[in-house]
């Protein structure tokens, strides 16, 4: 039975991974658990529970700052961005369905440890662009701080970035920074219907490169959340502005198929659910999230087989396939290395198989190279969260 410790303070997390390491005791870092299902599982004695340093510190709405302890709820987060007309601009998914728990259990450090991005990163960026700073505890047993709070602080390494994505290997973060930026005023989706996944991603790809700043472009596949194919742009801004890149982007699209224009409403639930992998939520199917050249896509679609969507103009290929035998990781991956590489992540799938499987893309020999120079200089003795890392 694994033995968790939980921290309130810095002082104590600092203590804990001494105390690990000097007896080579490797720790399971985890907030809520929501995610604990993403990537190889851990075999470790202890957990350390960041949930217990939770809250917001600084909120300064006027300088698009947010100071905020690892195991914040991201629905608390949310909430008082929301309050002050703001948001997380790399719009975090709460993945916790997808793992069978409920919404609104992810934290800060999750989103963050795992660099989670949703459909607007394709215009605002992920979410290692948007943190600032940092406070940690390396597997050193050294507590550092790295970055600050304002956007253009470029002194030394940037280790913000570095632990972003990291999986908690590198360090147990403390204290998380992160740039906020103005909720968009209003949203409208267009939605052309009947397409196939060739010509849909061929029409998000004209979106694209228009020049009415499309901030998510999505190709839904009949079945997937709607009983027709689905080809779907969003136009966030001010009211104006976005009338008029509707009305534009309409006259661009026309000859594609027939558009319906979804309202606010409609556009917010629709993006969320697309955001968070809803329609492979309350099934117990392997999930596989590809990431290749956008034009790749539906080749790498058709060769996976099973259910799958796009997001991020093609660019993601979200993948569902029975979990038995490898769950398809052989022909996902024998795809993405036809199509020019890629990399291809087994999000979900059940222990024994994420276990035999190489959850993350095998690294070419230089990056897993640099991967051990960067982890032997932060967790010599690998005890912290080992085997995810991926940076």
């Amino acid at each position: 039975m694994t033995e968790t410790l939980k921290p309130e303070t810095d002082d104590q997390v600092l203590e804990i991974v001494r105390w690990a390491l000097a007896g080579e005791v490797p720790l399971e870092l985890a907030g809520r658990g929501s995610k604990r299902g993403f990537g190889r599982p851990v075999q470790a004695a202890h957990a350390l529970d960041l949930s217990g340093l939770a809250g917001i510190e600084v909120y300064e709405p006027e300088e698009l700052v947010l100071t905020a302890r690892p195991g914040t709820p991201m629905a608390e987060i949310e909430a008082a961005l929301a309050a002050s007309g703001q948001a997380l601009a790399f719009e975090p998914p709460d993945l916790g369905p997808l793992y069978g728990g409920p919404a609104d259990a992810g934290t800060l450090g999750g989103a963050v440890g795992c660099n989670l991005s949703g459909p607007r990163r394709l215009k605002a960026g992920a979410a290692r662009d948007h943190v600032l700073g940092i406070e940690a505890v390396s597997g050193r047993g050294q507590a550092f701080r790295s970055g600050g709070r304002v956007v253009k602080n470029v002194t030394g390494y940037d280790l913000p970035k570095l632990l972003t994505g990291a999986f908690g290997t590198l360090a147990a973060m403390t204290r998380i920074t992160v740039k906020v930026l103005p909720a968009p005023e209003t949203v409208r989706t267009l939605a052309i219907a009947g397409l196939g996944d060739t010509a849909g991603v061929a029409v998000l790809t004209r979106a694209l490169t228009s020049p009415y700043e499309v901030s998510g472009a999505s190709h839904l596949p009949a079945g997937i959340l709607g009983d027709e194919a689905r080809s779907l742009v969003r136009i966030e801004g001010f009211g104006p502005s976005v009338d008029s890149r509707v009305a534009s982007l309409s006259q661009l699209l026309g000859d594609a198929g027939p558009i319906a224009v979804l309202d606010p409403g409609e556009s917010v639930d629709l993006w969320r659910r697309v955001r968070d992998v809803a329609p492979f939520a309350g099934d117990d199917g392997a999930v596989w999230r590809v990431s290749v050249a956008p034009t790749a896509g539906p080749g790498i679609a058709a060769a996976a087989g099973g259910a799958h969507y796009f997001d991020w103009g093609g660019g993601l290929v979200w993948i569902a396939v029975p979990a038995d035998g490898d769950a398809g990781a052989a022909a996902i991956r024998a795809a993405v290395a036809a199509a020019g590489g890629g990399h291809a992540t087994l999000v979900r799938a059940p222990p024994g198989l994420r276990a035999a499987l190489p959850v993350f893309e095998p690294q070419p020999p230089a990056l897993a190279a640099l991967e051990r120079r960067v982890r032997d200089s932060f967790d010599p003795k690998g005890i912290l969260s080992p085997g995810r890392m991926i940076i």
